[in-house]
């Protein structure tokens, strides 16, 4: 298992983590995500443990916290050492009117609750779940800083931020010598590259890694859908709306570029689609999850699987994401000045006609 640091810390997690939004089968993300017990639980930990998996992903949500209470049934039993945990606040843990979002009180309170569930003293990765328009960011800042200083987080980081969501929750944090957010868990894969606009940019320049959800964009790059077959179970089959799927044969074509790619490969699609991302920039960590023991283990091969040059520029091709404005200006006329950062979207395009031709 390789390890990468994490942003601006000094902190190494490993480059496949547990995700956990399935474990457990509680409120509303219980009955969308799965229903994984304790003893399965105990499995995929022991299993992603002894791969050399040392990050545990959750949120005080996830199955209506029984998620963190499953993890921290599991980690008490000599495993706690070993795991770094992540868990995340924001949305809403009751019906009342400060039950959600990111104020100190619900900040503090559910970080409470987090720690009691997963019985421990302190979170190592606490993020922002989403953003919180109607909450001043200074207040946030304040707040989870105040979890650092008394020991209860080790390291913050944010999830599902825009861009100028998270520059400027880095400025509050630089100006008034707070803590930093040292990760951004967005969702990122072959079909959803929309992260490579700004959010990787930024975090090359601002030193805020990439922990990366839904890598297989909710089993859409499983391999095992395709243009002639549909979903029959699990998420999608109910209507389940993430991802929004805005261009069905350019998802085909994806999956074709997969199935091709892991027929070549004797692998499966997806260990490509998760290979691919680990080689993209800021990339820290990917967050993988299953309801099956088996697909963890599938899954975690990953880690090792080297792809081809040309099936990396195979897949790289057939999910190009269009430029848009301003960067194809960029691509076009800012080449001689663009900076590292800059590089991180614009190296494949420069020199070439971004027009598509006439049919």
């Amino acid at each position: 298992m390789e390890y990468r640091i994490l942003g601006r810390s000094g902190l190494k997690v490993s480059v496949l983590a547990l995700g956990s939004a399935n474990f457990g089968a509680e409120g509303e993300w219980g009955k969308v995500w799965g229903r994984v017990g304790v003893a399965d639980v105990e499995r995929q930990v022991d299993v992603s443990l002894d791969h050399g998996v040392n990050l545990i992903d959750t949120a005080n949500v996830y199955a209506a916290g029984m998620s963190e209470t499953l993890i921290g049934e599991v980690l008490s039993t000599g495993r706690r050492n070993r795991l770094l945990i992540s868990s995340k606040v924001r949305f809403p843990a009751g019906d009342g009117p400060n039950d959600r979002g990111l104020s100190r009180h619900h900040i503090v309170r559910e970080a409470e609750n987090s720690l009691k569930r997963l019985r421990t003293d302190v979170i190592d990765i606490y993020q922002v779940h989403e953003w919180d328009g109607q909450t001043p960011l200074e207040e946030t800042i304040e707040a989870l800083d105040t979890l650092v200083r008394h020991g209860k987080v080790r390291y913050i980081g944010c999830s599902n931020y825009s861009a100028w969501h998270l520059m400027k929750a880095l400025a509050i944090s630089d100006a008034s010598h707070r803590q930093r957010f040292v990760c951004q868990q967005i969702h990122y894969s072959l079909l959803a590259r929309e992260a490579e606009y700004e959010l990787i940019p930024l975090g090359f320049d601002q030193g805020v890694s990439l922990l990366v959800w839904s890598p297989l964009s909710g089993g859409w790059l499983s391999g095992k859908y395709t243009r002639n077959s549909k979903p029959d179970t699990g998420r999608h089959a109910v209507g389940f709306r993430e991802p929004p799927i805005h261009d069905w044969n350019r998802l085909w074509d994806i999956v074709d570029a997969l199935n091709e790619v892991a027929a070549r490969s004797n692998t499966t699609a997806s260990q490509v689609a998760i290979a691919w991302l680990l080689k993209r920039p800021m990339v820290a960590s990917i967050i993988m999850g299953g309801r099956t023991t088996q697909q963890i283990e599938s899954n975690l091969k990953a880690a090792t699987l080297t792809l081809a040059a040309e099936d990396v520029a195979r897949l790289d091709k057939v999910s190009e994401p269009s430029l848009l404005y301003p960067y194809w200006h960029q691509a076009y006329t800012a080449s001689d000045r663009a900076g590292e950062a800059d590089l991180t979207l614009l190296k494949p395009y420069l020199g070439r006609d971004l027009t598509v031709p006439r049919p």
